[in-house]
């Protein structure tokens, strides 16, 4: 499965959680990351209220003090993202 970000994008495999990162102004230049789901100790979501539209995850991986975070936008389901990221961490 995939989701867009604001720029980027998150995907899904059976195995692993690849984000694309798109830098630069222009977009032009991608990064991209791949991190086995068992790398990842825990991860916490916050989901928008009524003044804030977006949602953020925070995930930790093992070896590095500070969680990537990624921002949705109002037109992604969280709880869909959440429960897809519990499946494949909680194996």
């Amino acid at each position: 499965m995939a989701f867009p970000l604001i720029r980027d994008t998150i995907l899904f495999t059976d195995r692993r959680l690849i984000l694309i990162v798109k830098q630069g102004i222009t977009g032009k230049k991608t990064e991209y990351h791949s991190i086995p789901y068992r790398s990842i100790t825990h991860f916490a979501v916050e989901t928008a209220g009524h003044f804030d539209l977006d949602a953020e995850l925070k995930i930790w991986i093992s070896g590095t003090p500070a969680p990537v975070e990624k921002t949705f936008t109002k037109g992604v389901d969280i709880y869909e993202v959440q429960a897809i990221l519990t499946q494949f961490v909680a194996r």
